[in-house]
């Protein structure tokens, strides 16, 4: 494997081939020049690392060193438990006007420890309309020593008049080399499984971690991309579908029944419950809002799952689309390369990238709020097309 460049150190450490970004950060937070800014907009790929670029901003803006990483600044600003920081990331499907306007009253607070005032948005992206007017106010006319980090994947995802008040910062997405490398050096993964997750993940650390540490992860991964050679007939992809959106279900069903549990129990004691027979006032309420924010976020998790789903199969079909092609790029699924070449001789260019684009079409379509089942349906019937 080609030597890659050394990690970064401190909070800096998790940062994985964003050396540039990393410099620019570090510029803003000596002060050097006119680095800095009272808003910053975070963008790049999934797995680039923007929650952690953030995180480690927000962190290096506390620290008296510029982000050691070992004082107490930088480990509760890391950890979201450092007064003058505040990070959020919604597990629902959007971030609404009353947190923005919370997040807001925040940002006019003076720093009570650190030298700033930080909120990180890390899912800006996922801010509602009548949230981001909130937030323009703000970020047009900040608080002295307030500094709003927002995340998202492009800078389209965020609404224009916020973006334009932004210092931009793009990520890019890290070298398989890079990744294969610090599943070896900080996660103890032996060689051969750190390049096979590294390279499955196409670049996303989080989700090569996931496929180095958990088996059934692996095992997840390998049966979605059996799915391809499964789709005989009609009934074969109902089946395929069905089991599809079923898995996820299940898998966003298990991330969060102990959460769910926990939430339960800490609302019935904040409510009174079991104390003298006695059931407050109200308390009905709060627990179906409490019900419905669970359920949100389990549809949230379960169309996640989809995706990911849906991006393995596009990595198959990527695949098979260099084979026709004689692209000469390393496989993804390159276990898969024998079946690959058998299928590749069976179909033409034009056929696999109509089926890249269906697969492209079903994550817009849950971007939508259609049904799960009747857009997975319907893609998996559009790949067994010939």
């Amino acid at each position: 494997m080609p030597t890659s460049p050394t990690l970064p150190a401190g909070v800096w450490s998790d940062l994985i081939g964003q050396e540039r970004s990393v410099a620019v950060l570090q510029r803003a937070v000596s002060g050097r020049g006119h680095a800095m800014s009272h808003a910053w907009l975070v963008t790049g790929p999934p797995g680039s690392g923007r929650s952690n670029a953030a995180r480690a901003f927000a962190a290096a803006l506390q620290c008296s060193r510029g982000g050691c990483g070992d004082c107490t600044d930088c480990r509760t600003a890391l950890s979201g438990a450092h007064p003058d920081v505040t990070l959020v990331r919604t597990e629902l499907l959007s971030i609404g006007v009353d947190e923005v306007r919370e997040l807001v009253r925040r940002a006019s607070m003076s720093p009570t420890l650190g030298g700033h005032q930080v909120l990180v948005i890390e899912d800006a992206d996922r801010v509602t309309e009548r949230g981001a007017d909130a937030l323009l106010k703000s970020i047009e006319e900040p608080a002295p020593r307030t500094v709003w980090i927002l995340c998202a994947p492009t800078a389209d995802d965020v609404v224009a008049t916020i973006r334009s008040r932004c210092r931009s910062l793009t990520l890019q997405t890290p070298t398989i080399d890079a990744v294969a490398r610090l599943l070896e050096t900080r996660d103890g993964i032996e060689p051969e499984l750190a390049a096979y997750a590294a390279r499955a993940s196409q670049g996303h650390v989080g989700r090569a971690r996931a496929l180095a540490r958990h088996e059934d992860a692996r095992d997840r991964r390998a049966a979605i991309l059996q799915i391809p050679f499964q789709l005989k007939d009609l009934s074969a992809c109902l089946n395929a579908a069905a089991t599809l959106v079923k898995t996820a279900s299940e898998e966003a069903g298990a991330a969060t029944a102990d959460l769910d549990a926990k939430e339960r129990r800490e609302l019935e004691e904040a409510l009174g419950f079991g104390t003298k027979g006695a059931r407050p006032r109200q308390a009905s309420a709060a627990i179906k809002d409490l019900e419905d924010q669970q359920k949100a976020r389990v549809k949230r998790l379960q169309r996640d799952a989809i995706d990911r789903a849906l991006t393995e199969l596009t990595s198959f079909y990527r695949d098979l689309l260099a084979v026709q092609t004689n692209a000469g790029a390393p496989l993804i699924n390159e276990d898969l390369a024998p079946k690959i070449a058998v299928l590749a001789r069976k179909s033409t260019p034009e056929t696999t990238l109509r089926k890249i684009d269906a697969l492209l079409g079903c994550r817009e379509a849950l971007e939508g709020n259609v049904a799960p089942l009747l857009a997975v349906e319907s893609t998996l019937i559009s790949l067994a097309r010939p």
